[in-house]
């Protein structure tokens, strides 16, 4: 994907600091449903002010979600204001894969350490081909939801819980928190180093091909998008829950998007949705400047 040139000068930091990480081969979430069975200074808790309502915009979109679930939050990273859609906890499948690397990257830090050669190529492997053996081996690594946990109070997520032993994919978070998430790899005011926020916004911006959809869909250079991606069918009810992150860019200005959905027959009906949602909430892109 195309870096912007601010991100080409935090690359060539991370860069420097990590090394280049090998990739381990092509996977994806196909395998999610495996998934089933400290000090700091965090960021603003909540964006601000408070978030203008995006039932209107989305309206076309929801007339039609037939049980299925929908939550999406879109910040202006200029003016500060953000908009919402939705509400309550979500699966979060693999989108939580960024957690994790800003978990492990945040322990780091604390140990005065760099990411071993290993951790590097588990950290390529889970972000860009979104491989979940990578991802297991990285949630022992940071202590699995306990390390997750701790970590959030931290980075500012207030409404994000770790799934239970192994079982990563099905940690419960919210769209808002995902725009905290994404505060926390971009903004200044994160915990993370400048070279650990760089570091993944690498790894976002170079998603595997066939798994570059989503909120990428509303930009106006999806290839630019730092991006992470989460699909897991359930293996009860056998829905799918299919949701989307990413920092997008539109008129050379700069938006975090989150759009969350579950109970999908299929997971196409997934991606369909959050692209559909995607395109329809940045409408109100106007009224957030």
């Amino acid at each position: 994907m195309v870096w912007t040139a601010a991100g080409a000068a935090l690359l060539a930091v991370a860069v420097a600091t990590y090394g280049a990480a090998s990739s381990q081969g092509e996977s994806g979430d196909s395998a999610e449903a495996k998934n089933e069975a400290s000090s700091g200074v965090a960021p603003t808790a909540s964006p601000t002010p408070a978030p203008a309502d995006l039932a209107p915009a989305l309206a076309a979109v929801t007339s039609d979600l037939a049980g299925r679930g929908l939550s999406v939050a879109l910040l202006d990273t200029a003016s500060g204001k953000w908009a919402t859609y939705g509400g309550g906890a979500f699966d979060t499948a693999s989108i939580v894969k960024v957690d994790i690397l800003a978990t492990l990257l945040l322990q780091a830090q604390d140990a005065e350490r760099e990411l071993t050669a290993k951790e590097q190529a588990y950290a390529t492997d889970m972000i860009e081909n979104s491989d979940n053996d990578a991802t297991s081996a990285l949630w022992t690594v940071i202590g699995s939801a306990t390390g997750l946990d701790a970590a959030n109070k931290r980075l500012g997520l207030i409404e994000t819980q770790g799934g239970g032993g192994t079982v990563w994919g099905v940690s419960r978070t919210t769209a808002a928190d995902q725009i905290r998430l994404l505060r926390s790899v971009f903004d200044a005011t994160s915990p993370l180093t400048p070279e650990s926020r760089a570091y993944i916004q690498k790894l976002m911006h170079h998603i595997a091909p066939g798994q570059d959809w989503g909120v990428s869909a509303a930009a106006d250079d999806p290839a630019a998008t730092a991006l992470k991606n989460g699909w897991l069918e359930r293996s009860l009810t056998k829905k799918w829950d299919v949701n989307s992150i990413g920092r997008i860019e539109i008129d050379g200005r700069a938006y975090f998007l989150a759009v969350l959905t579950n109970g999908h027959t299929t997971q196409e009906a997934g991606i369909r949705l959050v692209e559909e949602a995607s395109r329809a909430a940045v409408t109100e892109i106007a009224a957030l400047r």
